[in-house]
């Protein structure tokens, strides 16, 4: 490794809500990486509901004081299991990154008293972090970018061009709870935007109709069959016509919007499972269609998130690609898909204390390269 090398520790927790993924990693000043080990820790039950209750716009403020803290706590928990796991001892971890748990994501301007401005709430309190594990955490990477004009996401692109390169045309497409994608090309800037729902809405008709938490290889969704007028109307959502820089979340795709689009789903609840899939499937390869390319092809798609491994969904994105890209995977390229997101914080953080500017406004849309992130010193 080179001069300025760092051990660090990032970790993150997505729209999914089901826990922690957390990455100790070796950086240097070059970007140049080894992750060392791997840590994951599940929310409690009691947590992740009270947490999907705050992403639904349910909850009081207390409820919001008290789950900052708490979130705090189980972030401080992972790291310290982390580096125990490790060997390590905690004064050789040079910083913790966490994106800490979004409860609230509105880019969108609002006008308040006069006041125009986006907004973004992440809970897991930096201090709380710092305390308990008495090491250096830095936290709230999103409201920088947001101040400046920008979305507040995706930020993850910024990692994304350090790691994968732009050797050839590709797209980055992560399918967590929301999808992203990320373009990296010589034919144009490096740019991202979320294309729409990802597993979010899967999750959310399985655990309804079949009592589970997830379509687990998307076997469900395979025995189903697409309805494709309920697909069609699927897809006049405006969101998807949108042009990037774009972000969405729970605050569009949510309880209260599946239970809408149900009232005219077709009656076989597989049927139901499929036609959703197939709707993340579609709107990637619409986003693709309408945005992608006409700026660039594309060589290839390097999958990531929990949708990479649902059969389905990528039976569908071979369909919808019809062959113009080869599908590939973080495994692909020696990255362990489930802790990638987690090592991008990792990056984002050693920029932050380098005092270096760490997001893309191509991809967020700031109107300048700004520092994100606060830090809370041990």
């Amino acid at each position: 490794m080179k001069k300025n090398c760092k051990t660090a520790i990032g970790m993150m927790s997505g729209t999914s809500l089901d826990g922690i993924d957390a990455c100790l990693v070796k950086l240097d000043s070059d970007y140049e990486f080894e992750i060392l080990k791997t840590h994951s820790l599940d929310y409690p039950e009691e947590i992740r509901q009270k947490l999907l209750s705050l992403a639904n716009n349910e909850g009081s403020v207390k409820d919001v004081c008290n789950m900052d803290f708490v979130v705090g706590n189980l972030f401080a928990q992972c790291a310290n299991e982390l580096v125990q796991k490790s060997g390590l001892k905690k004064e050789e971890v040079d910083y913790i990154a966490s994106h800490g748990q979004t409860i609230c994501h509105m880019p969108e301007i609002v006008n308040t008293a006069g006041i125009k401005t986006g907004s973004t709430l992440q809970i897991g309190n930096v201090s709380v972090i710092s305390e308990l594990t008495g090491i250096t955490t830095i936290g709230d990477f999103r409201s920088k970018d947001i101040a400046a004009g920008g979305q507040g996401a995706p930020l993850v692109p910024f990692a994304d061009e350090l790691i994968f390169k732009k050797d050839i045309p590709r797209a980055i497409q992560n399918i967590g709870g929301i999808g992203n994608v990320t373009v990296l090309s010589k034919a144009c800037e490096t740019f991202a935007f979320d294309t729409g729902p990802g597993n979010m809405l899967i999750d959310y008709f399985v655990q309804k109709l079949f009592n589970v938490p997830y379509d687990k290889n998307g076997e469900i969704a395979l025995k189903g069959k697409v309805d494709e007028k309920w697909l069609e109307s699927l897809l006049k959502e405006p969101y998807y016509a949108k042009i990037p820089p774009k972000s969405t979340g729970r605050e569009l795709f949510n309880k209260e919007y599946a239970q809408k689009i149900y009232e005219s789903a077709p009656k076989d609840n597989f049927d139901v499972i499929a036609t959703i899939t197939a709707l993340t499937a579609k709107t990637i390869c619409k986003a693709y269609h309408d945005f992608i390319f006409p700026k660039t092809p594309l060589k290839e798609v390097v999958l990531g998130g929990g949708g990479a491994y649902n059969r389905a969904l990528i039976k569908f994105l071979k369909r919808y690609l019809n062959n113009s890209a080869e599908i590939k995977t973080h495994e692909d390229f020696g990255i362990n898909d489930k802790f990638k997101e987690a090592l991008s914080f990792a990056i984002l953080g050693y920029c932050t204390l380098e005092n270096t500017t760490n997001n893309i406004p191509t991809c967020t849309g700031a109107k300048k390269r700004v520092i994100m992130g606060i830090v809370s010193y041990s």
